[in-house]
């Protein structure tokens, strides 16, 4: 049989010999066995395609003056300009330091509350009360973000507000929580750690459910308490986990989520409220400017990269396994 030796000395069966036509057979046979989970497989696959990739084409927006009545391909081509424009833009540097304190804020009181309550939920022995906490904790992740910030209304307005009402009948006075800049961020964080800590619990109660239960045995036996348990064993084992979501969180640094900023702000808070997202909007929906905010977006897109690429650099520096 005639074979081909590669540089690097993987011998490679030759087009058209007995041995070619006997691996096709065998990728063949592989794709058949396992060709339901292609077609699992396919609609996630063309979602990405038709949604993600395909409209990527559009960034070249960023690099025209876009004119919607001469079409995408006659408009004139400017270069850099909007981002000259962009980054020399007095609410540059407004809005940076906005979406970073946000994201900050994020990653310091959200990303460990899952790990925290997934913890909890682990030390929890009785098998209904687990579960029934767990239900009720999943809940608020499905409730949509215009019924949080309507909740957030009732609860927060001075007309009438219940919060408000407490703080009138205890200290005498209110807080305009909605309208005061100072109260923006925290009223976010306490929005999203109520919605999506319990979900974000699902991963990190995975990864415990994996841990070897004899490490415990052993630590008792040594006589470590829980909490030497929980910081020697646990921890460690889920730290994997945790590092590989915190490098897909760095890609949101500048990605706060439209939707929930665009429903709390307002032009009293908007000092401390406006990010990148509800710029973008505001710039291309409202006034039109397509080209100027594709280069914004394209400029987010960019450094999310560059994070998760260093984030992930890190983490191999450091001995842990990144994302790839």
């Amino acid at each position: 049989m005639k074979r081909v030796t590669a540089p690097n000395s993987i011998e490679i069966a030759q087009p058209g010999t007995r041995e070619h036509a006997k691996r096709r057979a065998s990728i063949t046979g592989r794709l058949l066995k396992d060709k339901w989970l292609y077609v699992l497989l396919a609609p996630g696959l063309l979602y990405f395609i038709i949604f993600k990739y395909v409209p990527m084409w559009g960034v070249l927006l960023a690099f025209k003056n876009y004119q919607p009545f001469l079409g995408f391909w006659k408009s004139d081509w400017v270069g850099l300009e909007h981002f000259r424009v962009f980054f020399t833009n007095p609410e540059f540097f407004m809005l940076l330091r906005n979406t970073l304190l946000l994201s900050f804020y994020n990653l310091l009181f959200f990303f460990p509350a899952p790990i925290i309550l997934a913890l909890l939920l682990n030390e929890v022995r009785l098998a209904f009360f687990k579960r029934t906490i767990q239900t009720l904790i999943y809940v608020p992740h499905f409730i949509s973000l215009v019924i949080v910030a309507s909740l957030t209304y009732v609860f927060l307005t001075t007309q009438g507000g219940i919060v408000n009402e407490m703080l009138e009948q205890y200290t005498g006075a209110k807080i305009d929580f909605l309208a005061s800049p100072e109260w923006f961020r925290p009223m976010i964080i306490v929005q999203t750690i109520w919605k999506e800590c319990g979900f974000g619990t699902i991963i990190f109660l995975a990864a415990l459910a994996g841990v070897d239960v004899e490490q415990y045995e052993a630590a008792i036996m040594d006589g470590a308490n829980r909490f030497r348990q929980v910081w020697h064993i646990t921890l460690p084992s889920i730290r994997s986990t945790i590092i590989i979501l915190l490098i897909l969180r760095m890609g949101d640094v500048l990605d706060n989520g439209f939707e929930q900023i665009f429903l709390m702000l307002n032009p009293l808070n908007r000092e401390t409220a406006e990010v990148f997202d509800t710029y973008v909007y505001m710039m291309g929906i409202t006034q039109g400017a397509f080209s100027y905010s594709t280069a914004v977006g394209l400029f987010k897109a960019i450094v999310g990269v560059i994070l998760v690429l260093g984030a992930n650099w890190l983490a191999k520096r450091f001995g842990q396994s990144g994302i790839y």
